[in-house]
């Protein structure tokens, strides 16, 4: 990666595909992040799993309505893969895990920054320089 101060002796072509890494590595992050956070929600939601379904809507439903109906234990093996105990266990893990992509998450964002502000900075310095190196349009 190119470091900020570096950013300025960089061509325009260099600033882009600078910014395009930095843009795909923004989005991986952020994928990572999804994931972790969903990991996260999945295990403090498990600790605490709702009631069954069903018991105090008889008779207010529809007819038919339980043939939908998933059973209590099948609700439950399909949340609780391992149960919520490794979940909540690793808690603590998996925030630190966030709290680390998230600082790397802003590095990337400010390197980004960094390489469009020069990149702008250049182009408003030389309008006709967005154009060099790239094909002609017809």
């Amino acid at each position: 990666m190119v470091t900020t101060a570096r950013m300025e002796a960089l061509a325009l072509s260099d600033l882009r595909s600078s910014r395009r890494a930095l843009r795909v590595e923004r989005a991986r992050v952020a994928h990572w992040r999804r994931l972790l956070r969903a990991r996260i929600d999945l295990a403090v939601a498990s600790a605490t799993l709702p009631e069954p379904l069903g018991q105090d809507a008889s008779g207010v439903l529809p007819t038919g309505a339980e043939r939908d109906l998933p059973c209590h234990l099948e609700l439950v093996c399909a949340v609780l893969d391992r149960g919520p105990t490794p979940e909540l266990d690793r808690l603590g893990e998996l925030r630190a895990l966030d709290r680390r992509l998230a600082s790397y998450e802003s590095t990337v964002g400010q390197a980004l920054g960094g390489a469009t502000d020069e990149f702008v900075r250049q182009l408003a310095t030389d309008p006709p320089a967005c154009l060099r190196g790239r094909p002609e349009i017809l």
